[in-house]
């Protein structure tokens, strides 16, 4: 009897340390076992050293979660009065999606894909006020849209726009929205990273698609209905239009189940195109006229010459395009990878910021330069830095 106590004793022992261990979220425990080692007695000839000093433990802060939940509440009830619920009505049926409005003149933002078909708009909000809307703007490079409400502005409660710039990796942010028809939703999580490039929803000519650039991966829930709703920051402010999730055949517009890894457009992206689409015109990206590698290898780099594997390597040069009229290089020396050609310049900098990646490239160009805007490049070719100066321009109609 007394054997059976003790294990259960161990047992219970266990679960209590592990409980500790998972209960606070975001605060990762560690707790290593040592097993009991045999003790050994040492004869000393005289005195006995000094044990070694042993550093000091690392601080360890743990968040108060009272405080955490009083702020996601306190969010909520403040930032849901504009949240909106929107429904879609077209020829191939209804649709669902989310938006949050943004200014007394009664806009709304949310995504292109979710009113891309729309032949009508309906708008619902947290207070029960329904209304219909009207589409009057949109950005298929980024899949944003505006819709107008007429309503007293006194039945509107814009959401601030925050700099998403300013955000960093492991920061809480939350998502309010209309997951499955549920609207009001609010999930909670992480940013992930920053910087991402999805497809847009337009293509070129040639049939590939353009890019978009400066999403905010995250790990908050995201589901269909949840596109065109708010990444908020615990201050309330929108860093971020919720786009896509991630599944394991790649990237979709809202059409399966979340699986940790969702999108959302930088509310500096949605800032820099809502002036443009309230007065009816379409907002225009730069263009340098390039396909790059998203990123490298260190057997990618080695087939093609390269001396490092960080930069964006380019593969393909729009005949005519900006960075062709520059003098920039694509490759066009096969390598031992079909497909892979090597003798492309690599770009490690744009004007005085690094570029690791093509992600970096982009999302500098799109949220700091307009079409005639001049952007020096610093490229590597043949083991030489060279810098061209390129002068952007705008991004082909392309086919819609």
């Amino acid at each position: 009897m007394k054997t059976n106590h003790l294990k259960l004793w161990l047992v219970v022992g266990v679960l209590v340390l592990a409980t500790l261990a998972c209960g606070i979220p975001g605060v990762t425990s560690s707790f290593t076992f040592t097993p009991e080692e045999e003790t050994q007695v040492t004869e000393f000839v005289g005195e006995a050293p000094e044990p070694p000093e042993q550093p000091a433990p690392p601080a360890f802060v743990v968040p108060n979660q009272v405080l955490l939940e009083d702020s996601l509440v306190q969010l909520y009830e403040t930032v849901s009065p504009g949240v909106v619920s929107i429904q879609v009505y077209s020829d191939v049926g209804s649709g669902i999606g989310s938006g949050f409005v943004i200014d007394r003149e009664g806009h709304i933002a949310t995504n292109y894909h979710v009113v891309e078909l729309a032949q009508e708009v309906e708008v619902h909000f947290q207070s029960g006020l329904k209304v219909f809307g009207e589409v009057i703007g949109t950005d298929l490079d980024s899949d944003l849209a505006l819709i107008k409400v007429d309503v007293d502005p006194e039945d509107l409660h814009p959401l601030p726009l925050g700099d998403s710039d300013q955000l960093r990796v492991g920061q809480t942010v939350a998502a309010i929205g209309n997951p499955f028809g549920l609207s009001g939703t609010m999930t909670v999580g992480i940013v992930s990273a920053r910087g991402r490039t999805l497809e847009s929803i337009r293509q070129t000519e040639g049939g590939a698609f353009f890019s978009a650039g400066d999403l905010i991966q995250t790990d908050a829930t995201i589901n269909p209905g949840n596109s065109g709703g708010p990444l908020l920051n615990l201050n309330g402010e929108v860093i971020g239009i919720n786009r896509a999730l991630q599944t394991g055949a790649g990237s979709v517009l809202g059409s399966t189940s979340n699986t940790g890894i969702g999108f959302a457009v930088s509310s500096n992206i949605l800032r820099l195109v809502a002036p443009t689409l309230i007065e009816g015109e379409t907002y225009n990206y730069p263009y340098l006229g390039l396909s790059s590698l998203p990123s490298l290898t260190l057997t990618q780099a080695e087939f093609l010459g390269l001396p490092q594997a960080n930069g964006a390597y380019i593969v393909e040069l729009v005949p005519g395009g900006p960075a062709d009229q520059a003098g920039l290089q694509s490759g066009n020396q096969p390598t031992q990878v079909p497909g892979l050609f090597a003798g492309g310049d690599l770009i490690t900098q744009v004007d005085d910021v690094p570029v690791l990646e093509f992600s970096e490239l982009l999302s500098y160009m799109m949220l700091n330069k307009r079409p005639g805007d001049e952007m020096d490049v610093t490229v590597l070719r043949n083991g030489e830095e060279l810098v061209f100066t390129v002068i952007l321009g705008e991004r082909p109609a392309g086919i819609e």
